[in-house]
């Protein structure tokens, strides 16, 4: 997928104004209008600078596409960084109303966050009251903190226009309760967090979207987590008794005589709480001794020669 740099389709900097935005894109949408412009390319050009003014005159996607960084190239293969989202908060929803007529790299950008918010508290007359607008983040927890509960304090990233029309981030830090068993992609509601009500109304909640961060050992799908086990040659072989690490403590697993590598060995209810609780998956990975003495080089040799074992075998039937 190729990376969209909207500043130089609009032609103005990166720290450009929204007011200087606005002038530039008026100012090349009349010269690539297609019901005007005796140029060429004059549809496509028009095409690409609604597309990169759909993203630059919005704060909050500007300030989204922004955290991306400057550093990816015209011609790119582009894939948006894993997590590179979390702590942003926004309002409204990013999906525009053309964003259906839009490249591949915008939808990759804004298309998930579009179904995640509300819409704005529309027009205000005199004596008008209405709730504030909610906001939405994605947060990244531990794998800990969902299996046990935790409270933490989580640092959120919003976009706000200054003074002088640029756009810049604020930061402010909110103690958040983590409920044991929450799922990847569940939500904790943080009522009256979102924009102030109008007119004397209530704030707006704020959700909070929960991912897990990597972890060291653990991966998870849903309420199960899978960790690589390791064994060595003779323990997959003989059978052996090992120690396991899980979340709630390591326990001691029988590995049974003849365990192949990628073997699942199922822990029932050591995944993360629910109802019912997740399992834990140890993934057998069979691990060699190095061959870096002498002695382990003849330890090899005699099993070669002893066993006549061919791991070939059945590609050669």
């Amino acid at each position: 997928m190729e990376y969209k740099d909207y500043y130089e389709t609009m032609g103005v900097a990166r720290e450009a104004t929204q007011d200087e935005i606005k002038r530039a894109y008026r100012k090349l949408a009349r010269k690539y209008h297609p019901d005007v412009s005796k140029e060429a390319d004059a549809d496509a050009r028009f095409k690409e600078l609604g597309e990169a003014y759909e993203v630059l005159k919005d704060p909050e996607k500007r300030a989204a596409y922004d955290q991306l960084g400057a550093n990816w190239q015209q011609g790119q293969d582009f894939r948006p960084p894993p997590d590179w989202d979390a702590g942003f908060e926004y309002s409204g929803g990013f999906g525009g109303g053309e964003s259906a007529h839009f490249s591949d790299f915008f939808e990759s950008v804004f298309g998930q966050a579009a179904g995640r918010a509300g819409g704005g508290a529309g027009g205000r007359g005199a004596g008008y009251q209405a709730r504030g607008e909610d906001h939405h983040a994605r947060i990244l927890i531990d794998i800990e903190d969902a299996f046990d509960g935790a409270e933490r304090a989580i640092t959120l990233h919003a976009p706000e226009v200054d003074e002088q029309g640029h756009v810049r981030t604020r930061e402010r830090t909110l103690k958040v309760r983590i409920p044991a068993g929450i799922k990847s992609g569940q939500h904790i509601r943080l009522s009256g967090q979102g924009n102030p009500g109008f007119g004397g109304g209530p704030a707006g909640d704020l959700y909070l979207e929960v991912g897990f961060k990597p972890h060291r050992m653990y991966s998870v799908e849903d309420n199960d987590l899978y960790l690589d086990l390791p064994l060595a040659p003779w323990e997959a072989a003989l059978g052996a008794k090992v120690r396991v690490p899980t979340p709630g403590g390591a326990i001691e697993m029988n590995i049974p005589a003849g365990t192949k590598a990628g073997a699942k060995m199922r822990l029932k209810g050591r995944g993360l709480p629910g109802s019912p609780a997740g399992d834990l998956f140890a993934v057998v990975k069979i691990v060699l001794p190095p061959a870096d003495t002498e002695s382990a080089k003849a330890l090899y040799r005699k099993m070669e020669q002893d066993l006549a074992f061919n791991p070939r075998a059945a590609l050669e039937a």
